[in-house]
């Protein structure tokens, strides 16, 4: 039967682009889905041809996903929880104008799960990056840790989970606050409100990600979701007629993060290598910012699944939609990572052999060093064609409508039962 789904996404098109992919799947499956989100994404959802709703009270722009991450522990303070309750006063709000089977959310926005939770509508947490969560025996994020083959490693990787959640349980009094003002129960730990939503989807490649030794019981892998962004612009090859130096997509952040330099560094070390280069520039660096030699092509925009048709690498700054676009088009990468979830993913990178990272401070020589390196060596290649393989296959055989389905369900027959007794 079909039911009517709330997608909630956060901060950058990075994290509106798998809510949109996931609401076409669910469409696809004969459901209705609205999307509320800051008025900027208006336009890219309804050219999805979702209902939009523009949040209310919950902070949007800049306001809402702020640039500066230098403290680390008031940005986490002022983008998850200060406006929890207005998130959660959005949701609600919605839930009452329009009855809702369940909602989808990303997993930064505890607010939108604090107000799914008080309105009884049972509620999933997407999470378009690697688990924030600590997983049994599996590196924690931002530790930097590469795996468990050692006992040595496996006391590493328990010492930093624990230091992650120490960091999460500095907001406890914040979160509990928020639970007292909805009448909900407290929680002991912070990352404890993962185990009282109904799903916790993992939108990247199991094979992408390292080993947990076991998963809670309401965390499911769900593939990438990687439809191409609205606002991408139709590609034309600027390559010249009968070139046959190796090509490459340098592909930009669609998050501000500051990475003007960065791109300038890496346009300018393209240079000094045997290749042609496109750059993809996204909505938060304009072309009219950088100077490129004469083998470096500057864009505002194009389909990266259609560029990386016609590359042998890309260099980006790791986040994970590219980083995965890039590994199931069999492509090896430079990963530079900014931030967020990049140091992350450019480590799964260099680990699974697809590729190899230098910090955002990289020279132009070590730049081109690199690329160069990544087109001489073959097995780079090799290693991104099996893993993109890999993650073909789980996207093939996602279970993220059937999730979705299975926690509405529940909920769509409580709520039968209840007017059932109701007109007893």
């Amino acid at each position: 039967m079909p039911y009517s789904f709330l997608l909630a996404p956060w901060g950058t098109s990075g994290n509106l682009s798998p809510l949109l992919t996931a609401g076409r799947r669910l469409c696809g499956n004969g459901h209705r889905v609205r999307v509320i989100a800051d008025p900027a994404m208006r336009e890219e959802v309804k050219a999805a041809n979702f209902e939009f709703i523009a949040l209310n009270r919950a902070p949007i722009g800049a306001e809402a996903d702020p640039t500066d991450m230098l403290d680390m522990k008031a940005w986490f303070q002022r983008t998850i929880f200060d406006p929890a309750l207005a998130y959660a006063a959005d949701i609600q709000d919605e839930i009452k104008r329009v009855p809702t089977d369940a909602v989808l959310g990303v997993d930064f926005l505890f607010g939108v799960a604090l107000g799914a939770e008080a309105a009884g509508v049972p509620v999933a947490m997407l999470s378009p990056h690697v688990s924030i969560r600590p997983l049994p025996g599996m590196p924690p994020v931002m530790s930097g840790l590469k795996g468990k083959k050692t006992p040595e490693d496996r006391a590493a990787i328990a010492a930093a989970a624990d230091n992650w959640l120490k960091f999460w349980d500095g907001y406890l009094p914040s979160l509990n606050s928020c639970l007292a003002q909805l009448d909900l129960p407290g929680l002991d730990h912070v990352l404890d409100f993962c185990d009282r939503v109904d799903r916790v989807l993992l939108a990247i490649g199991c094979a992408f990600d390292f080993e947990a030794d076991s998963f809670p019981d309401n965390l499911r892998y769900v593939g990438p979701l990687l439809d191409e962004p609205g606002w991408a612009k139709p590609w034309r090859a600027p390559w010249q007629a009968g070139s046959t130096r190796p090509r490459a997509l340098i592909a930009c952040s669609t998050g501000a993060q500051g990475q003007g330099d960065l791109v300038q560094r890496v346009v300018t070390a393209m240079g000094s290598v045997e290749i042609e280069a496109v750059v993809t520039t996204g909505p938060n660096l304009s072309v009219a910012d950088l100077r490129a030699p004469k083998n470096v092509h500057l864009l505002p925009s194009a389909p990266h699944d259609m560029v990386m048709k016609e590359v042998s690498l890309v260099v980006t700054q790791g986040g994970h939609g590219t980083v995965c676009r890039s590994l199931l088009n069999g492509l090896p990468m430079l990963v530079l990572p900014n931030g967020r979830d990049q140091n992350d993913n450019a480590l799964r990178v260099e680990v699974k052999g697809a590729g190899l990272q230098l910090p955002p401070t990289a020279p132009e020589v070590d730049i081109a060093e690199v690329v160069s390196r990544l087109i001489r060596e073959s097995h780079f290649r090799a290693a991104a064609r099996r893993l993109g393989e890999a993650i073909w296959a789980e996207i093939a055989s996602s279970s993220l409508v059937e999730e979705m389905e299975t926690i509405a369900s529940a909920k769509h027959g409580t709520r039968l039962v209840a007017e059932d007794l109701a007109k007893a």
